[in-house]
């Protein structure tokens, strides 16, 4: 298989899984909504804030430097098993000593026991991370999409029965920990491996030179992602963390099914052609270009129907995530655009340049939510586009200078999409008009929208005056008449 069907296949799974787990949450997160309250979800989010950034220490870079490496042996992996085992139990060790003040510090005795229970998680990664790497390596994005789904399947499965019991924050907290086994049990099966032992910690100096590049990024980004949650909570009030994770979740939904796809594919494939400038900055350039189509018509919708959309799926409850969410949805137009740039840039090796980005922007950040907090979760929103949009400027340029690719080619890359989303907005506030006369109700409203933005989308691409919309609308209009095609040969 060439390289660019390789990068088409693995991304077309990526996108599966991706699109998957936010169909499944999706769906299972309705559900859930009604059974727990938002005190209950801003719980989880506090305690996940911790667990997940030590996440990022335990896996220590050293799988993504595997992935990128030209060569990798089973004693690496060995090694690689070793190593995060061991700084596993270090992670469980600490959280299990802290548990209490952790407790205290929030003034409610269950936080420690959901710390120490979420902890044990640490202990299963290594047998998660490794195969989950070697799969990566080769490109068996078919084989972590089959792991990804069934593992989101057994969290939810979990997670909804607990709920319904009246488990509270517990039901989220086991069911992480019991799809973790479950998808380290299917990793290992699809990749053939079986943990083994190496300690040979002079290689694991050389992994880790990378590794910790990869890790700080990770973290320092990770950390960005949580302020605003970790503000919120010190706030004292727990429903505003689980509002504005709700408007979060859904405002990033777009970007995590489509641009968040392309990363791990093109990642891998840049690594491999480092040495072909040309090619690096097609597959960068590409990369920007879908992901903007794709998603920026997703966003225009979202931001028209924020309000309709929240009440209709999650209930009059959720209704203040509407105007943050709205907001939002700025943050996904800007990383649409900027997040190529960090796949170029862990592919060739320039991490260190888009770590000192990512320190400045978590500065800026932290202050923005301070002067935030008197403005509530719409005031944090909008701290977080504006970070959104410095990280965009800072790491494309960074990403500009080491493919000597110009502002003038992103624009151009970015411009499709931006053209027909001004269009789409225009439309729907034409369409608005006969909607308000005509349509009442959330579910027709969202119907109504939801159906005339993707006639509008496609019909409008055909007559484009940009190839790559034109070339796009073709093979969505072949995709619907092959599968309408296909259902009508199946009735006869």
């Amino acid at each position: 298989m060439s390289l660019g069907n390789s990068i088409r296949h693995g991304a077309k799974w990526v996108f599966i899984g991706n699109t998957g787990s936010q169909i499944i949450n999706f769906a299972l997160g309705l559900i859930l909504a009604r059974l727990m309250m938002p005190a209950e979800f801003g719980t989880v989010a506090t305690i996940l804030i911790f667990t997940n950034l030590a996440g990022f220490v335990a896996g220590g870079g050293m799988g993504q430097a595997l992935v990128r490496a030209k060569e990798a042996s089973k004693r690496d992996y060995d090694l690689l098993f070793t190593v995060q085992f061991l700084i596993g139990l270090v992670i469980v060790g600490f959280f299990f000593a802290i548990a209490p003040w952790f407790g205290r510090w929030y003034a409610n005795p269950e936080y420690a026991d959901l710390l120490r229970i979420a902890a044990l998680s640490f202990l299963i990664r290594p047998f998660v991370n490794v195969p989950s790497n070697m799969l990566h390596r080769d490109m068996r994005f078919k084989a972590k999409t089959a792991t990804q789904l069934t593992g989101l399947v057994v969290y939810n499965s979990i997670a909804l029965s607990l709920a319904y019991l009246g488990y509270g924050p517990w039901s989220l907290i086991l069911a992480g920990l019991f799809s973790a086994i479950t998808g380290a049990l299917q990793f290992a099966w699809y990749a053939r491996w079986l943990p083994g032992i190496n300690f040979d910690f002079a290689h694991a100096r050389d992994l880790m030179r990378y590794g910790l590049l990869a890790t700080s990024n990770n973290v320092v980004g990770y950390i960005q992602g949580q302020v605003a949650t970790f503000v919120l909570s010190r706030t004292g009030d727990p429903a505003s963390v689980g509002l504005f994770n709700k408007a979060r979740s859904l405002a990033y939904m777009p970007f995590t099914m489509v641009s968040g796809s392309a990363y791990e594919p093109v990642f891998r494939a840049i690594a491999q052609s480092a040495d072909n400038p040309d090619r690096v900055r097609y597959l960068y350039l590409q990369s920007i270009q879908l992901g903007c189509l794709y998603t920026f018509p997703i966003y225009t919708l979202l931001f028209w129907l924020a309000p309709e959309a929240i009440r209709f799926f999650y209930g009059a409850n959720w209704l203040p995530s509407a105007e943050p969410l709205s907001i939002l949805v700025f943050a996904g137009f800007f990383m649409s655009i900027g997040h190529p740039a960090g796949a170029l840039l862990a592919a060739l090796n320039l991490l260190g340049k888009e770590l000192v980005m990512q320190v400045i922007n978590l500065v800026i950040l932290i202050l923005g939510m301070l002067i935030a907090i008197p403005y509530g979760i719409n005031g944090a929103a909008w701290v977080l586009v504006a970070s959104q949009f410095f990280g965009m400027i800072y790491i494309t340029a960074i990403a500009c200078r080491a493919t000597r690719i110009g502002w003038l080619d992103i624009a151009k890359a970015a411009m499709p999409a931006a053209a027909h989303a001004a269009g789409l907005l225009a439309a729907l506030a034409l369409l608005g008009e006969l909607a308000g006369r005509f349509i009442s109700g959330d579910f027709l409203t969202l119907a109504f929208y939801g159906t005339a933005a993707g006639l509008i989308v496609i019909l409008s691409g055909l007559y484009s005056p940009f190839e790559a919309m034109r070339h796009e609308s073709r093979k969505m209009l072949g995709l619907l008449w092959g599968r309408l095609t296909f259902a009508g040969n199946k009735k006869t």
